[in-house]
């Protein structure tokens, strides 16, 4: 049944819209609701109802959201980019002048016949399914055929001046509860116009169930419940995008039932808050050893060594979870780890750079980046020093430019791109040319927001037209990236540019990779050569011509640009028009800026964002926790954008720092953070921990500092398979290749080609098998500076420790399958093997046999190595078996770490 009171406000506080021919207009009716704004207009469901309604519709109120709620604008009918049937739409209606003039004006056969209304063609081929490719959308005298032809009768008007923007659609309820399985809930939707005037415009709006499986939505905004969980529904109408959140409990643990738990913190208040909601009951705390794991490879990119692991578990400190957090904060592989993300969002992608002459910008990218990461730097003012970039310094010349540049490159400079005020690569690169190109990869870097599809039409999912995104790139028509050789055109430029090709003595014609050649030698021999740059034009007021009229003297520049759901910005007024959206960004009101980065810190660490997909923050995507969010976000505006700060209080969290052992409640949930979600390590991150279990101990206690050959540490990405092996196996394990607006560039799923890797590929079995730098290195000179040579098992105690492997994986099964005359008489053979392989001598070549104890050592070393725990004892004493099966110590301890980093558990984070 539907629960009525649950959106609609008692029938007696709604003022009903009674026409009367006689003594009231429907002008003077709409006026008298607009002086009563608690009045709300009943739904043009109700007022269209009577054949003879006088009422005249509005185009944009009623007519255009009518025509998107028939489907007749969506993308497989008159919306679609060809239109069909010889008639043409804007996708979603949201160009009402051009709609307008589709239906009246441009098309050979217009849609609207004022001299003959009932012929008009969106009367009549609606209304018959066999006239109608698309069917019947609407029946002859219903509500729907009034409304279209009471509009035509009233003369199809439209006032192209006076487009109203709405104030905003109030949808009640704003929360929805559901207690069981197809319970009932009706949306009900109410728009605010500038002129005061509410109405119920629930039947002309669309609506949208994110999840069908937990919620159903009706065309009408019926919500009807399906399985526990929650999600969202979404209702549509003019440029308004309004969710409504969905729940419905998985548990009887929902509300007043709800246990307590512990909190540590205003995040876990919020996190909590929804769980408690849902029925559902977070984890415990994470054990030490996991928890160490977990934070290390997070934060840092970084494996745990051995001792840390023991150091750690083994410290009585209450405090020595945060204390281990700000460690690793002031690490230098944090400021590495976390530069690598940043070069993932912001593209630094080394295919694409119009690169220096040496081919070092995706490097300097990744140092400037690093530079202002390890001291701290506000995350603002790192994205000033990219958004605002420039090559040159203020007053210099394209000479002392160039100068200063190839004084930068060469081998004793002393110098470093870091120190540069600013970071312009970010606009020299070859897919981001265009201003369209520019926007919308500001749009995703900066703001997390997906607008290319405002590039031709009304965004499907959120509130930006095509003329927001007209607007919007304005603000990058300034910027100017130039290439290698290319020659300025005009001015002191030019002139500085044929001093240094002059003194270089170069040939004429020589272009493309030969030039690049040629300079590159030039520059190892110290001379000066000529640089890209990126540069930004002024913009130029106005001025009055000889005839009176108004000139720019910059064309490329607009006089306005708009800043998304902002104001026009007078360009002219700016020397870098670039400033104005800086200044927006930094602003405590923008809606996505601070929200954007907060969204995907959080991602890096819960698996999902709070939005996901992390990039796309559109308004039919909403917050699966909007409280958190949004409390995250201020609380990183006040701390003035301080990364450290964010990064400490998420993983200082209860929520974070819960186990990813699922309880009954919770073992569904993904989105809720009520316990961690195991997930694969990316690509860098992998490739390290593999270096980090395998080194030898010296190179294993400094992976935290010392960062060279660490892959983390590596600038430009590629999608091409470039030498190395290194490189290769980043690309198996899905580093992000930068290469489109999408954080999906960067893949962590499994696939059967990382399982061949890491089974078979020279570069890990280089790292098993005891190459120079390597544990099993280390092993083997320790044991021959000891004077014992290497014990060697003859075949017979090797075939019986196998046997004995063979007979416990038989013997699990069977007890698994409750077998019990399989379970005695495996049992019995297992006794028999052990004691074959007990009695007497061993048998040995020349050498010294470990004992258990020694191999217990080695087998904890190799679990704490890899895993970051100690075995259990069971996983101990099957490691202890094993290395006394092997042909040699070193050959025990090859496989035992070949079986343990081809585990699952080695190769996610939980």
């Amino acid at each position: 049944m539907v629960n009525q009171l649950q959106f609609s406000m008692p029938r007696f506080m709604r003022t009903r819209f009674v026409v009367s021919t006689l003594f009231l207009s429907s002008f003077a009716c709409l006026a008298t609701y607009a002086e009563n704004e608690q009045a709300v207009l009943d739904t043009v469901a109700e007022r269209f109802q009577p054949a003879d309604v006088v009422e005249e519709p509005d185009f944009q109120r009623h007519v255009s959201p009518l025509l998107g709620k028939l489907g007749c604008n969506g993308r497989s009918c008159h919306g679609s980019f060809q239109g069909r049937g010889d008639f043409r739409l804007s996708l979603f209606g949201y160009d009402f002048v051009a709609d307008h003039e589709a239906l009246l004006v441009k098309q050979d056969e217009p849609r609207v016949n004022l001299e003959e209304i009932d012929a008009s063609l969106i009367l009549t081929k609606p209304t018959n399914a066999d006239l109608h490719e698309g069917g019947e959308r609407y029946k002859l005298g219903s509500w729907e055929h009034h409304l279209l032809r009471r509009w035509i009768e009233a003369g199809g008007k439209f006032d192209k001046q006076g487009i109203q923007k709405l104030v905003r659609l109030e949808v009640s309820p704003s929360e929805i509860v559901f207690s069981k399985q197809d319970e009932q809930v009706q949306l009900q939707a109410v728009a605010v116009w500038p002129d005061g005037t509410r109405e119920d415009v629930t039947p002309l709006c669309r609506f949208q169930a994110n999840s069908e499986q937990i919620a159903a939505m009706s065309s009408t905004g019926l919500v009807t419940s399906k399985e526990p969980g929650d999600s969202h529904v979404v209702i549509f109408y003019d440029n308004a995008v309004v969710p409504v959140p969905v729940i419905r409990p998985v548990s009887q643990l929902a509300g007043a039932n709800f246990p307590a738990v512990e909190k540590a913190g205003k995040i876990d208040e919020l996190v909590v808050a929804k769980l408690q909601k849902l029925g559902v009951v977070p984890s415990g705390l994470s054990a030490d050893a996991e928890f160490l794991r977990r934070v290390s490879l997070d934060l840092t990119g970084t494996l745990p060594s051995a001792s840390d692991v023991e150091a750690f578990c083994a410290d009585p400190s209450s405090d020595k979870r945060a204390a281990k957090i700000e460690a690793l904060l002031q690490s230098p592989a944090y400021a590495a780890w976390w530069t690598t993300r940043l070069c993932d969002y912001t593209g630094n992608n080394s295919d694409q750079l119009n690169g220096n002459v040496i081919k070092n910008a995706s490097q300097d990218w990744y140092d400037w980046i690093y530079k202002r990461v390890a001291t701290n730097e506000p995350y603002d003012k790192i994205v000033e020093g990219i958004l605002l970039g420039t090559s040159r310094q203020p007053d210099q010349s394209y000479y002392d430019y160039c100068e200063s540049m190839s004084k930068l490159y060469h081998k004793d400079s002393g110098a470093t791109f870091a120190d540069f005020p600013s970071m312009p690569h970010y606009w020299n690169r070859r897919n981001v040319k265009t201003t369209e190109e520019r926007a919308i990869s500001f749009a995703y870097t900066f703001l997390g927001v997906r607008i290319q599809c405002a590039q031709c039409h009304k965004h499907p999912f959120d509130q930006w037209s095509k003329d927001d995104f007209a607007e919007f790139k304005g603000f990058f028509a300034g910027v100017n990236a130039s290439q290698n050789g290319k020659v300025p055109k005009e001015g002191p430029d030019a002139k500085d540019y044929e001093r240094i090709l002059a003194d270089l003595e170069l040939k004429s014609g020589l272009k493309g990779n030969d030039l690049d050649k040629k300079l590159a030698e030039f520059l190892k021999q110290g001379k000066v050569v000529p640089f890209p740059e990126v540069t930004f034009t002024v913009p130029q007021k106005e001025s009055p011509s000889k005839n009176g009229k108004k000139t720019n003297n910059n064309s490329k520049i607009p006089e306005t640009a708009r800043i998304l759901g902002e104001q026009p910005v007078a360009l002219a007024e700016y020397s870098d028009i670039r400033q104005p959206l800086m200044d927006w960004l930094r602003s405590s009101e923008n809606p996505y800026f601070a929200r954007a980065f907060v969204n995907r810190v959080w991602a890096n660490y819960f698996n999902v964002g709070i939005v996901e997909p992390p990039d796309d923050l559109s308004l039919a995507n909403p917050p699966s926790n909007k409280p958190l969010l949004d409390y995250l976000t201020q609380r990183f505006i006040e701390s003035n954008f301080d990364m450290r700060a964010l990064h400490r209080e998420i993983v200082n969290s209860r929520t974070y720092q819960a186990s990813w052992q699922p309880n009954e409640t919770n073992a569904k949930d993904e989105r809720n953070f009520s316990h961690a979600i195991p997930r694969r390590l990316p690509a860098e991150v992998a490739y390290d921990a593999f270096v980090a279990a395998t080194a030898e101990d010296a190179r294993a206690e400094t992976m935290l500092t010392d960062l060279k050959d660490r892959s983390i540490t590596l600038a430009g990405a590629s999608a091409r398979n470039q030498n190395g092996n290194q490189q290769f196996a980043l690309q198996v394990f899905g580093r992000s290749i930068r290469e489109s607006n999408c954080d999906c560039d960067r893949s962590n799923e499994a696939s059967l080609l990382q399982t061949v890797f890491v089974q078979n590929d020279n570069t890990i079995l280089s790292l098993i098998n005891g190459g120079k730098g390597t544990w099993v290195d280390q092993l083997s000179r320790e044991w021959s500076q000891a004077g014992t040579a290497p014990e060697q098992k003859l075949p017979k105690d090797i075939e019986l420790t196998k046997e004995i492997r063979r007979t416990e994986v038989r013997l699990d099964k069977a007890r698994k399958e409750k077998n019990e005359e399989q379970i005695k008489r495996l049992e019995d053979r297992l006794a028999e093997l052990r004691t074959a392989l007990k009695g007497g001598e061993p048998q040995k070549t020349k050498g010294t046999v470990l004992n258990d104890e020694e191999r217990a050592l080695i087998a904890r070393q190799a679990f704490l190595r890899t895993l970051s725990r100690p075995p259990t004892d069971e996983e101990l004493q099957r490691s202890v078996d094993f290395l006394a099966s092997s042909a040699t110590p070193v050959e025990g301890v090859r496989g035992l770490m070949w079986t343990l980093l081809n585990t699952k558990e080695f190769i996610v984070n939980h």
